[in-house]
């Protein structure tokens, strides 16, 4: 595989094309649409956004697009069933891109993170 030195998510996409390319350009709408303030960068060469601390990055494989944060357990049991039919790991969710894109989870995952920041925000600040 090519070294790659992305510098910004733009760069990023610009490696892609197709379905992929779309995947991740609604996904990057979401995110920016649930947190107007999020603050794009490139992450272990992947696109990452930050509110508050790491919100989310997402990264485009051949057969799924995966999103990855370190989540917590809390977002584990609160996603239980949504998550039941994906690959999971403990960082990662991987959505096949064989099947239609879940606008309406993704968008519940990048609200569900920017609460978990904000009141870890908060409770720091305490």
């Amino acid at each position: 595989m090519a070294k790659t030195d992305y510098q910004s998510i733009d760069q990023y996409h610009q490696a892609f094309s197709g379905e992929s390319l779309a995947r991740m350009q609604i996904i990057r709408k979401i995110i920016h649409e649930v947190v107007p303030d999020a603050e794009e960068s490139i992450s272990y060469q992947i696109p990452c956004f930050k509110y508050k601390g790491y919100l989310i990055y997402y990264c485009a494989f051949p057969r799924h697009i995966s999103l990855s944060h370190p989540y917590s357990d809390a977002f584990w049991e609160h996603f239980k069933a949504d998550l039941a039919g994906y690959k999971t790991s403990k960082s990662v969710i991987q959505v096949p891109t064989d099947e239609p894109l879940p606008e309406g989870l993704i968008k519940k995952i990048i609200t569900f993170r920017k609460k978990e920041n904000e009141e870890k925000a908060n409770s720091s600040r305490k």
